[in-house]
């Protein structure tokens, strides 16, 4: 099966939601990074939408499925601050912000079976 297809998907959904929802994404940027939470959201938007088109063709499919990974991990501070910063609301909101944490585990693997072929 390929798995770099439903990948590249993904992220390229991820990248235009950065386009579309910003301010979504602008809550969720660490404060510890300098310079306007906008810049942030909008150049890792870009950055996705790099890594779904490095997925998406196969001569870059190796170098995608590495970058995916790395980008699953960069993201994760992102998703602890917003498990801290709802901690306070209620369950609903709280089980999603939570369960993104785990998540990253297997989309870090799925980018590493991608990029290993």
């Amino acid at each position: 099966m390929d798995f770099s297809r439903p990948l590249a998907a993904l992220l390229g959904t991820a990248a235009v939601a950065h386009a579309v929802v910003p301010a979504f994404f602008d809550a969720i940027v660490p404060p510890q990074l300098p310079g306007p939470r906008r810049f942030w959201t909008y150049a890792s938007g870009v950055a996705e939408g790099a890594v779904a088109a490095a997925v998406a063709v196969p001569r870059t499919l190796r170098l995608g499925g590495y970058a995916a990974t790395a980008l699953f991990v960069a993201v994760f501070p992102a998703d602890v601050k917003t498990a801290v910063d709802r901690s306070d609301r209620p369950a609903r909101q709280r089980a999603v912000a939570h369960g993104r944490l785990p998540l990253q585990v297997p989309l870090a693997l799925w980018a590493l079976r991608v990029a290993r072929g």
